[in-house]
């Protein structure tokens, strides 16, 4: 379920450093071209029904499926094999200014998201509306739609919404509205948010302005916006220009005591609209 806005050009990008690799071997089994591979740990065959090669949408990209264990819940979830995926023969994302080494990033599970996600297993969420924003995978709107959150969540990547409604089908779960539009692409039918969370966004120090605007602009009286930063040293300057928007602004580390978490020097910022 697409909602109205879409994304203009945000003109090109070169790819940052990049994140802590995604977690290990969880998978249960992959699929190219739609057709089955391998089979590891715990099977899915009975509920999950591995798609033709004329299904896919995306020629010559290379899937796994792995079952994640996020606080209480249980999640089968449909991921881009690795890093080295891609696909754009329309040229949509090249318009988008997404090149060809940002293309796998929204497709895989990486360290800060499923920390949000883990976050949002017990976050109090009764009578919230919420947003997920650069949700990639969306693994964090997932466990809100598990648990019966007004959850939407938005992304620029041309694919994202396919990956997010296909896991949600595969979890037998309601379909969760998507919106796709970048940070500085207006949208005033998105509306208000009580609860806005993302996870690694603060990627780059550019996006310290259009983000900040976002939120600003669609952050209810009283709204939170929790983000998961991985450490990429570009907090400080957000949450100054948060605070001079009016935001309240605490942090935590999210340092676990494993040194190959991808999280040592992470930080979850909160924010709330005073």
């Amino acid at each position: 379920m697409q909602l109205a806005c879409q994304s203009k050009k945000q003109g090109s990008r070169t790819a940052p450093d990049p994140p802590p690799q995604p977690r290990g071997e969880r998978s249960v089994y992959d699929v190219w071209h739609g057709h089955h591979v391998t089979s590891r740990g715990r099977s899915l065959m009975e509920t999950l029904t591995p798609r033709t090669a004329t299904d896919c949408s995306m020629p010559l990209v290379r899937y796994r499926y792995q079952t994640l264990e996020v606080g209480e819940l249980e999640l089968h979830v449909r991921t881009l094999r690795d890093i080295h995926q891609f696909s754009d023969a329309l040229g949509e994302a090249e318009r988008l200014g997404i090149s060809s080494s940002m293309w796998p990033l929204f497709g895989l599970i990486w360290n800060s998201g499923e920390f949000l996600a883990e976050l949002m297993a017990s976050h109090d969420i009764a009578g919230k509306r919420i947003l997920e924003v650069g949700c990639g995978i969306g693994l964090a709107s997932l466990v809100l739609n598990q648990r019966g959150a007004d959850i939407t969540a938005m992304d620029i990547h041309p694919e994202a919404e396919a990956f997010l409604q296909e896991n949600t089908r595969i979890n037998r779960h309601r379909p969760i509205p998507f919106v796709r539009n970048g940070w500085a692409d207006e949208c005033p039918e998105l509306g208000l948010f009580d609860l806005i969370i993302g996870s690694d966004l603060l990627y780059e120090r550019s996006h310290v302005p259009p983000l900040s605007a976002f939120f600003d602009q669609h952050a209810a009286n009283g709204a939170e916006i929790i983000l998961v930063d991985p450490g990429r040293g570009h907090h400080a300057p957000f949450s100054k220009r948060m605070v001079v928007l009016g935001f309240s602004h605490e942090q935590t580390r999210t340092a676990s005591g494993q040194a190959d978490d991808g999280m040592a020097n992470g930080r979850v910022l909160r924010y709330r609209r005073t």
